[in-house]
């Protein structure tokens, strides 16, 4: 029997392309590219605008859960956090603690259901050093969460902050998300990993 992939990506509005004039987001470029590697694969972006953490953390297993069906192989990709360390009032929307909170209770159902998962940290916002620095740290914590439940991580916070590219990507945005490219070079930053975990 042919294998049945269907993964469920969560998150907010990075997850759901927010920016990107083409539609397709990151979530589209890491569909095709795993579908040109021969892997027969539904994926089902569940990304919602200005979602935090806690706001994910109420929603997204009876989404998940009316996606994988009994029978097939089950994958969920967590990726949010870059609402939880956005500051309109001055400080984070949500704390550290209760974002890692979240992220281990999550991990912990998801693997009680059977779901194999993969979690990625926010991006940076190149233009504001405070976020940045939020989005840096929070995505240091969440990593050890993660390995502590032996489940892959991918920092997008390090090496995006580093690359000129994504600089100029969200500034050719709106400011905090890309536009096309900076979707297409998260695509890429984030499908090696993503391929060694659905190997």
């Amino acid at each position: 029997m042919a294998r049945d992939l269907r993964i469920c990506f969560v998150g907010d509005s990075f997850t759901a392309g927010t920016g990107d004039g083409t539609g397709a987001g990151w979530v589209g470029p890491v569909l095709a590219a795993l579908r040109a590697d021969g892997v027969a694969v539904t994926g089902y972006p569940l990304g919602v605008r200005r979602e935090t953490s806690l706001d994910i953390a109420r929603r997204w297993y009876p989404e998940v859960r009316a996606r994988l069906r009994d029978g097939a192989d089950h994958r969920l990709v967590l990726s949010f956090g870059a609402n939880d360390v956005s500051a309109p009032t001055g400080r984070a929307r949500v704390p550290q603690e209760r974002t890692l909170d979240v992220l281990a209770a999550v991990l912990d159902e998801a693997h009680g259901a059977g779901w194999p998962a993969f979690v990625t940290g926010p991006p940076p916002v190149p233009d504001d050093d405070a976020q940045t620095g939020r989005a840096l740290a929070l995505s240091a914590a969440m990593a050890e969460v993660a390995a502590a439940r032996r489940v892959p991580f991918a920092d997008l916070a390090a090496p995006l902050a580093a690359d000129p590219s994504w600089a100029e990507a969200v500034r050719a945005g709106d400011g905090i998300h890309p536009d096309a490219r900076g979707y297409r070079l998260l695509a890429g930053l984030l499908l090696p990993a993503l391929r060694t975990w659905l190997a």
